[in-house]
């Protein structure tokens, strides 16, 4: 059976169709997405300039940063657009584009954030063995796999969705392409389908999280054997990873570790993901992290003097 399309553009309904709802939002918004940039662009600023990037566990905060800053940028712009914009539309190449980002940099985060628990893993429970474990070579290695597992698991479900037919309605109740809106507008049963996404994405989100939930748990346990200085250091470092994981894993495990349902409260759980979690990682690396924070003060000074 050939796939009939008459689908050329696909209209989103925003987050709230209250017009001073949305003069609102788009004034905090773009602050948020201000910071965004500002925060994760200074990280990375800091850890290039700071003699940070030797350290494994700077090495892939610098790129956490950076794909924060992508992942961000696949939805807030066109979200802050549309929310002073009459008509929220998007064209079904776009939409593809877009389901094929928020995926991509959204996974590549999941393993990103996995790698760095292993790096600490590594760092306090066999310390004498840490430079050798983790060379450069190794993190680079590391590293490459997690943008090839990103693209992986982005190929499959841009795949599945485009040889989707869609004949009419477009209308998304959501403010970007994500996989569960989008598939409710295929005309055609798509239960098969929406349980190889749910496969996929659930696998990797809850997957990576007990993974992540186990490394901290080890490392926490651990501690127990060490000087109480070195303890306060790791509980620090450990406590902004754990920070992370909790609010980036907790909304995504919600939204794709399910049937193909979609819920009215799903745009105010993506937010977390694609805007606050961006936004905060910078905040809660840094003031729990005071070598970052004495790499900032000297990146300072040196722009000052």
């Amino acid at each position: 059976m050939e796939k009939i399309n008459n689908v050329t553009e696909f209209v989103f309904w925003g987050l709230s169709q209250n017009l001073e709802v949305e003069e609102v939002c788009f004034v905090v918004f773009s602050f948020f997405y201000t910071v965004i940039l500002l925060g994760n662009f200074l990280i990375m600023l800091t850890v290039s300039t700071g003699n940070l990037f030797k350290s494994p566990m700077y090495f892939f905060l610098n790129y956490l940063s950076f794909v924060d800053i992508c992942y961000s940028s696949v939805t807030a712009p066109k979200m802050i657009v549309d929310l002073l914009a009459e008509s929220k539309t998007i064209s079904y190449e776009g939409c593809m584009l877009q389901l094929f980002g928020v995926h991509f940099f959204g996974c590549t985060e999941i393993f990103i954030l996995t790698v760095m628990a292993y790096d600490r893993y590594v760092a306090i429970c066999r310390p004498l063995h840490y430079m050798t474990i983790m060379d450069r070579d190794r993190c680079n290695k590391m590293l490459l796999g997690t943008w090839v597992g990103g693209f992986l698991h982005s190929i499959i479900q841009v795949a599945l969705v485009v040889q989707l037919p869609f004949c009419g309605p477009n209308e998304i109740d959501h403010y970007f392409c994500d996989i569960h809106p989008v598939l409710k507008l295929a005309c055609t049963d798509t239960y098969v389908v929406g349980v190889v996404v749910t496969a996929n994405s659930g696998t990797i989100a809850l997957g990576s999280f007990v993974i992540l939930l186990i490394s901290y748990t080890i490392i926490l346990m651990s501690l127990r054997k060490q000087s109480a200085d070195g303890r306060r250091k790791a509980l620090s470092t450990c406590g902004s990873h754990i920070a992370v994981v909790i609010i980036f894993f907790g909304p995504c495990t919600f939204m794709y570790m399910r049937p193909d349902t979609t819920f009215s409260e799903d745009k105010m759980v993506a937010v977390f993901y694609t805007i606050i979690t961006p936004m905060l990682n910078p905040l809660i690396y840094t003031m729990r992290n005071a070598e970052v924070k004495n790499a900032m003060k000297k990146l300072w000074v040196r722009k000052i003097f």
